[in-house]
């Protein structure tokens, strides 16, 4: 009886800590300063979310350099969360098939730069973790077996295709935006779910190009025709269109790429001076592929590993413009800087230069980014005054179909549908 008691004792345990912890993380954020290079992709395409079928064959692929030269013991868990990503109040045993605490076993010193690191990789699910219920789940990694400890967190979405999502981007008709904005009509297909209340039991969201900074959240059908939702009003499902983005190709710290300045070489760094970017605000369109703010560790030389053999170096960014912005903050933006605007990615004017600068620390690989501001006081970041807005862009938009049944406590992921406004679909 004693051991009864013990082992519900523990279980309590165990799920109150599935429940708190998480309220106090960020989804995708990194914690500690020596990882760098975080990627969770599909395992063939590292330019994809991380999204996957409900038990289905498709796995995710986590990766990550710690840049200190001593192994050390880094565990994960999932947990599930609601649409909005605030965490659901249930126990992991409820949405978790295998072990809530695992091990990441396989990683890889580095061999040849100068920047000694240890690769760490992990496919998502395995044999000893996997999701039960489709929905969003945080990925949390911690050192040393203490939740607590976060190294960082990412986010993860498991797919249960119950609503078929019909999408397309448009031009909107609105005078005050249509050369500057993208607006995405789409409908979604309940198939006979027997949705008592759609206004209240499905949420959409909207990403552009993967980012959920600027994520068009909790949208409401315009009309509702038996089990079809249609989405087509002409101010809510809007994007500034943005251009395209920015490139350096870092693939190599021996050659000068296009848009690198100067490479020096010293006997424990490297430094990559990229050549200065201009403001584009005001300069018309043109086309150029990119990869929509996405990074690829890569290495021009053949023969090379990336994940263990790519170096390190610092990277110089540079932001041409004749006065600094009043009472605003200047960031270089993508998935280099996790999307996220801090004080790691914020750059300095230099009135003598006239321009903005900063530094990251990148391996190497090909790089998207962009420039954007953030007022005093506000927190979006803002392309208009840098980048600018033009109708034209080439962009890609993921719709996301979140329902919630009668009576459960989490948001189901049961619909989504990627489009591109170079296609219609």
């Amino acid at each position: 009886m004693q051991k009864i008691f013990l082992f519900i004792g523990c279980l309590f345990c165990f799920t109150k800590v599935g429940f708190t912890q998480v309220n106090t993380t960020t989804p995708d954020h990194v914690y500690l300063d020596n990882i760098k290079t975080v990627k969770l992709a599909p395992v063939d395409n590292p330019l994809k979310l991380p999204i996957i079928n409900l038990n289905s064959s498709q796995k995710l692929l986590l990766s990550f350099d710690d840049l200190d030269s001593q192994v050390k013991d880094y565990s994960y868990t999932l947990v599930l969360c609601n649409a909005d990503w605030t965490p659901v109040n249930m126990s992991p045993f409820n949405y978790i098939d295998g072990f809530k605490e695992n091990r990441i076993r396989n990683y890889h010193y580095s061999t040849l730069p100068l920047q000694k690191y240890i690769h760490y990789q992990v496919r998502i699910p395995n044999r000893d973790i996997k999701p039960k219920l489709s929905g969003n789940y945080l990925l949390k990694v911690y050192v040393n077996e203490e939740e607590k400890k976060l190294a960082f967190t990412k986010r993860l979405m498991v797919t249960q295709n119950k609503a078929i999502v019909h999408g397309e981007v448009k031009q909107p008709t609105n005078p005050k935006v249509f050369k500057r904005y993208q607006r995405i009509d789409f409908d979604v297909n309940l198939q006979g779910l027997f949705v008592n209340n759609p206004l209240s039991q499905v949420k959409v969201f909207i990403l552009q190009n993967g980012r959920w900074d600027n994520a068009v959240k909790n949208l409401k059908p315009t009309f509702i025709r038996g089990d079809k939702l249609v989405y087509n009003t002409e101010d809510q499902s809007i994007f500034p269109a943005m251009k395209e983005w920015r490139w350096a190709d870092l693939r190599s710290f021996r050659l000068q790429t296009e848009r690198v300045k100067g490479i020096v070489n010293s006997q424990n760094s490297i430094d990559v001076f990229l050549k200065t970017d201009f403001n584009r605000s005001q300069r018309p369109y043109s086309y150029r592929k990119d990869i929509n703010g996405h990074f690829i560790p890569d290495i021009m030389e053949s023969g090379y590993n990336p994940n263990y053999e790519g170096e390190y170096a610092k990277v110089h960014f540079y932001f041409s413009t004749p006065h600094p912005f009043p009472d605003s903050k200047v960031y270089v933006f993508g998935e280099m800087t996790n999307y996220e605007c801090s004080k790691k990615n914020v750059m300095t004017y230099n009135p003598t230069k006239k321009i903005y600068e900063t530094t990251l620390y990148l391996k190497q690989g090909y790089y998207n980014y962009i420039y954007g501001i953030i007022p005093d006081g506000t927190h979006q970041l803002l392309l208009k005054s840098t980048e600018g807005n033009w109708w034209e862009a080439k962009n890609n938009y993921t719709i996301l179909v979140y329902y919630r049944p009668l009576g459960k406590r989490a948001d189901r992921l049961i619909g989504i549908r990627s489009i591109s406004t170079m296609e219609k679909l």
